[in-house]
């Protein structure tokens, strides 16, 4: 008999929202981020609109599989990520890297992990908000930008002279205060 497959942040969370629904769900943490821009390249194509290249993170590869192949029998995924931008793009790259898009998916969202939010979610699923995914993968694109740019010239000027490391980036706030710097 085939299960509703339930994807959280977090262990912890699943092992909560998993008592709560009972048996005809199976609850899987995805434990953050799956995929991510390539980490020695900009991966970013700045002339193609800005296209985003992503790939599943070296250590997210098993959980990948394990939420793909969770997949194959459950009737229904619900992706109860986080309810900010990063768990909307989280449940996005989800369905991306996991090969979940043939399936029906739900989006829920719960603010409190009782049971009576945790069943008031799951009584008003909705679809992905693309706006959300689209913000967290712009800040993203403009993090990898700025930084990928300006983090060599930072341990070149700065870094160089004061900690002899290279493990400083310069991202959105430090990309300010290095040009009032």
């Amino acid at each position: 008999m085939a299960k509703n497959l339930v994807i959280v942040e977090s262990p912890a969370k699943a092992r909560t929202v998993g008592r709560f629904l009972g048996s005809d769900y199976s609850v899987l943490a995805s434990l953050g981020h799956v995929r991510d821009l390539p980490q020695k390249e900009l991966g970013v194509d700045v002339e193609d609109d800005f296209k985003p290249s992503y790939e599943v993170l070296k250590d997210k590869q098993k959980v990948v599989r394990e939420i793909r192949q969770s997949s194959k029998d459950a009737t229904t995924i619900y992706l109860a990520t986080d309810p900010d931008r990063e768990g909307e793009a989280i449940a996005w790259h989800l369905v991306h890297s996991a090969g979940l898009s043939r399936k029906s998916l739900k989006r829920v969202v719960f603010h409190e992990i009782t049971e009576k939010a945790i069943s008031e979610a799951f009584q008003q699923p909705r679809e992905i908000d693309i706006n959300l995914v689209n913000a967290q993968q712009t800040r993203r694109i403009l993090d990898r930008l700025v930084g990928y740019k300006l983090s060599p010239l930072l341990w070149k000027k700065v870094v160089h002279h004061y900690a002899r490391t290279k493990s400083l980036s310069a991202g959105r706030v430090q990309s300010v205060a290095l040009r009032l710097v």
